[in-house]
């Protein structure tokens, strides 16, 4: 992981809600848009002002970009949903309703 603009506590907080909420929001990214379209799970392992990382099938870590540089924890959650919509589209999903 490269430097965070966010504390640990607040990377800690933001692994802990998407392992806990969206376990499989992280699934469909992984599949989409981290190269890695026949992983069984994902779990929110980091997260910096480049990207978010994921521990797949219990070993390999795979980045996937933001597209943009972050610098607060309040664009984490607008990051993460546009990922989960172009993975959506990506592999041809419908997106739930409150994305």
């Amino acid at each position: 992981m490269s430097a965070s603009p966010f504390t640990a506590e607040a990377v800690e907080a933001i692994k802990r809600h998407m392992n806990d909420d969206h376990g499989g929001d992280a699934l469909l990214i992984v599949r989409g848009l981290g190269g890695r379209p026949e992983a069984t799970s994902a779990l929110t392992s980091g997260v910096d002002g480049e990207a978010i990382e994921f521990t797949v099938d219990g070993g390999e870590r795979v980045r996937v970009p933001w597209g943009e540089t972050l610098t607060e924890r309040a664009q984490v959650r607008t990051a993460v949903v546009r990922l989960y919509r172009r993975a959506c589209e990506e592999l041809g999903v419908e997106p739930r309703g409150e994305h």
